[in-house]
């Protein structure tokens, strides 16, 4: 845990009491503060209880003593309305601000000397992949790196800074909304699509949030964008024609003349006015497709900002074991692989699965999101089969057509077994079966992580189990 003594002696409100907001509580409470934590849920006021957590009811007290209202990245501050508590906090004229924030000021507190060094990734997509990469090469490369933030652990619940560590940090739109003061050595920003539109007032708004990653910065900085959308294409030009920090362009797509790009699974360093290879990325099974080539090359360019060398960086990321949910790789068995991407709970998302592998028994379903899979068209040449789960199955049923076989499953299990089935017996080359839902999950499971945990079991159950055709 990471002590706040930002307000030693003083009142704060901490309204939102999920990951960070437990987080924050213990962390302010832990450097004098009087903490006054709360959420509307009542489900998750219990859970904070029995962290250890005391609550009081902002609804119901006088907030004249208030210093700061620590908010949950989850609750609205701007849009589309501002939630209660940021409107009581403005009325007393206490500041509302994140545990991002809060961790800022105290290593902004802290000596030269003494100041761990901090890594920042944000984006639309791939930031948590980067993160846990980049987090995953500085521990290979010996530094002591602790990663968290939007992923993993809340910052305030990382440990204590020390001189020579490194924090990687996952920075979302809405904990960026809620930081002034954060201050990092290298920032990354992948790319930008259109997300959480309502949340922002706008793709103006969501784009604001997302620079502000970049606040604070100096000449001593590195700024490492994507450059394959129009937005990052932009924020790019802008800041290499008057930003203090070095900026590295990154790209998946076409060759740079300065910057760091992977084309053809290798990625090549072009920083220094020459180009050289520098890693290759069929031998990183956990990072298959050009998104995850955007993902590795902005990693490859953040550590090399930290004095990482070029040979360790790529040795490094042939162990990068990936993370859970996201194209994770869970089995093989007679040259079948099997591949858990339950995270994809929309086309967008699945299609970076789709387009990574050329022979796919597909697992999809659950509940449905507007559009369906209907964006998903140009990967239907992929697609050997489709099996069709929950919700879903029909409206997907519909939009194959006569396109793609497909079989209505039902169920996850039915549609494992089906898939096995066919990838067996079909005498294609490299076959995957690939859970990529392309739907929310809570028709037939709790998130997407349980429907992933669940896949990964019944595919170990079924690769421990007798081999087909055995006695």
């Amino acid at each position: 845990m990471i002590p706040v003594r930002e307000f030693e002696g003083r009142s704060v409100a901490v309204f939102g009491l999920g990951r960070t907001g437990i987080a924050a509580a213990k962390a302010l409470a832990a450097g004098g503060a009087n903490v006054l934590a709360w959420d509307d849920n009542a489900d998750t006021r219990e859970n904070a209880k029995k962290a250890g957590i005391e609550l009081e009811d902002l609804g119901r007290r006088d907030w004249g003593d208030i210093a700061a209202l620590v908010l949950s990245p989850g609750v609205p501050l701007t849009h589309p309305a501002p939630h209660r508590m940021v409107e009581f906090a403005r009325t007393v004229g206490a500041e509302v601000i994140g545990d991002m924030e809060l961790f800022a000021r105290t290593i902004n507190a802290l000596s030269e000397a003494d100041r761990p060094q901090i890594v920042g990734i944000t984006g639309t997509n791939g930031k948590s992949t980067t993160t846990a990469l980049i987090g995953h090469i500085l521990k290979k490369a010996g530094r002591e790196a602790h990663v968290g933030g939007n992923i993993g652990d809340a910052v305030l619940g990382l440990p204590a800074p020390r001189p020579g560590s490194v924090y990687v940090l996952e920075l979302s739109s809405y904990q960026l909304d809620l930081v002034s003061s954060l201050k990092l050595d290298v920032s990354v920003f992948l790319n930008l699509t259109p997300d959480h539109i309502d949340r922002h007032g706008g793709m103006a708004g969501y784009l604001a949030a997302k620079k502000r990653i970049f606040l604070n910065q100096n000449a001593t900085g590195t700024a490492v964008i994507g450059v394959d959308d129009d937005y990052t294409r932009g924020v790019c030009s802008g800041l290499m024609s008057g930003g203090p920090m070095t900026v590295v362009p990154v790209s998946s797509g076409r060759a740079l003349s300065k910057g760091m790009y992977a084309l053809g699974g290798k990625i090549y360093d072009a920083t220094n006015g020459h180009t050289e290879t520098v890693a290759d990325l069929a031998q990183a099974k956990a990072l298959p497709g050009r998104h995850n080539a955007q993902n590795a090359a902005a990693a490859f360019a953040a550590v090399r900002a930290l004095g990482v060398d070029a040979r360790t960086a790529a040795q490094a990321m042939k162990s990068f074991p990936g993370l859970p949910h996201r194209a994770e790789r869970v089995g093989e068995r007679d040259g079948i692989l099997f591949v858990n991407d339950s995270k994809a709970t929309n086309a967008d998302s699945a299609a970076q699965a789709l387009g990574c592998w050329d022979t796919i028994y597909w697992i999809a379903g659950g509940q449905q999101k507007e559009g369906g899979i209907e964006p998903l068209r140009a990967f239907f040449p992929r697609i050997a089969k489709a099996y069709l789960i929950g919700e879903a199955q029909d409206a997907f049923a519909r939009t194959l057509g006569n396109e793609v076989a497909y079989e209505k499953a039902g169920t996850l299990e039915n549609a494992l077994d089906l898939a096995l089935r066919d990838a067996s017996e079909g005498g294609r080359k490299n076959p995957v079966i690939l859970l990529s839902p392309a739907c929310a999950s809570f028709d037939q499971f709790k998130s997407y992580e349980h429907r992933g945990d669940v896949f990964r079991a019944l595919v170990k159950n079924r690769l421990n189990g007798p081999e087909r055709g055995a006695a």
